[in-house]
């Protein structure tokens, strides 16, 4: 087991809030460490672009956090603690035991899905999913894309996806046309926001944005052949090659729990110093709430500097926060999942696909606990990751508790850790 020195601050995530975090720790003279399980920073949003690009954001933040000395460790999951100040983290080819002083959680968010008849056929896939996988070298030129779902990321991924020849004919949003006006009302003050929303408009000139519409089903023998989208009270079937797909984002609040932060309506609690309820644990970035890349980039600026005992400096921020945190609501409270969607799933439809279990089979349940002892919903290898918010949304359920390892493992990283929590256990079995 690789056992580095103790960091000052440890940051969690390698997207725009975990590395402005560590960006700003480090240049105040802490000795910073930055974890990522992608073999390079970036996230989801600054995927590709942080060295590729010299002129972009990114390439800004990525040049400070090289200029500051920061320890990269890259294709790393963090899956478990062994006693506070520790973590462990397993890569392709070692185990890693992380000591920290101060820790900072920027583990960001996933995309939502929900259950539809076809939604598991080959080709049918989540909205950031696909444009990771473009982004990776999948060839999408001349196929043609529905993208639907709800948010922000739709018109962003369609507009990738059409830059790299994609033909998308239609763009499903489920929220009606009154949020969205009012949505755009809200962003009277951003003109950054407003410029974004034009030039997303300009790229996305041919293709259909259809709001008030979502896909009830996805047609295909062997992959996906077509969809079926509900418009305004009309219903229409439309051939495609792929389905990007995505119900807004939900945060990786995973790790979060293990470490007994306290969490509200599904996101990690923090003060004005992005601190949690557990000392020396601080959280940024979409954990926190859905706001997107400005305010992660600030709360993991303050978080950052927290955690380097700026706290002056720190303050500086907050009223730019505030600005970032109204959008965040302005968001949240547009693309609310509309009633209806409620009701896309069959009898037969798959809800968890880890473990083949229907729709059906977890309406006799109350709760979550109950579905999983019963079905074994949420217990495959997305760990409830996919089937979790899905039977929230569609059962109210809450899911239980986190239990180690977060992520799956290696056995003899089990065991390891095992032994690094109980020393003096010879074990039994």
């Amino acid at each position: 087991m690789t056992d580095p020195h103790p960091f000052d601050v440890l940051v969690i995530g390698g997207g725009p809030a975990g590395i402005a975090a560590a960006t700003r720790a480090a240049e105040c003279g802490s000795r910073t460490g930055i974890v990522d399980d992608n073999p390079n920073l970036g996230g989801q949003i600054w995927r590709n672009s942080t060295e590729k690009s010299p002129l972009t954001e990114a390439a800004d933040w990525y040049a400070r956090l090289q200029k500051a000395g920061v320890t990269v460790l890259s294709g790393a999951r963090v899956f478990d603690r062994t006693e506070p100040g520790v973590l462990l983290a397993e890569s392709d080819e070692d185990l890693l035991e992380l000591r920290y002083r101060k820790l900072i959680l920027a583990t960001g968010a996933r995309e939502q899905f929900l259950p539809f008849p076809g939604w598991t056929l080959p080709n049918v896939m989540g909205a950031g999913g696909l444009q990771a996988m473009v982004k990776s070298g999948l060839p999408i030129r001349g196929k043609r894309v529905v993208v639907a779902g709800t948010g922000p990321l739709l018109l962003a991924v369609a507009s990738y996806l059409k830059d790299h020849g994609a033909d998308v004919p239609i763009i499903c949003e489920q929220a009606s046309y009154g949020r969205l006006a009012r949505f755009a009302i809200a962003l009277w003050n951003q003109p950054t926001k407003i410029s974004q929303s034009l030039q997303l408009k300009r790229t996305l000139s041919g293709a259909t944005f259809a709001p008030g519409s979502w896909v009830t089903a996805a047609h295909g023998r062997a992959a996906l052949e077509s969809v079926t989208v509900s418009q305004v009270a009309k219903v229409q079937t439309i051939p495609c090659d792929y389905l990007a797909c995505g119900f807004h984002l939900v945060p990786n609040i995973e790790l979060a729990q293990l470490l007994g932060c306290q969490i509200l309506d599904g996101f990690v609690q923090v003060d004005k110093l992005q601190q949690t309820s557990v000392a020396n644990v601080f959280c940024a970035g979409e954990p926190t709430s859905i706001g997107g890349i400005e305010l992660s980039l600030i709360e993991g600026q303050i978080s950052g500097l927290a955690a380097a005992d700026r706290v002056q400096d720190a303050h500086e921020l907050f009223s730019v926060r505030k600005k970032a945190q109204r959008f965040a609501r302005a968001l949240d409270r547009a693309f609310q999942l509309r009633p209806e969607l409620k009701k896309l799933a069959h009898a037969d439809t798959l809800v968890c696909r880890c473990e083949d279990v229907t729709y059906s089979r977890l309406q006799s349940h109350t709760g979550w606990r109950s579905a999983k002892l019963h079905t074994r919903c949420g217990m495959g290898p997305c760990q409830g990751r996919i089937c979790g918010p899905a039977t929230q949304f569609l059962f109210d359920w809450k899911p239980d508790s986190v239990r180690p390892p977060v992520f799956p493992v290696r056995v003899e990283s089990m065991a390891t850790a095992r032994t690094a929590a109980h020393p003096t256990d010879k074990g039994s079995e």
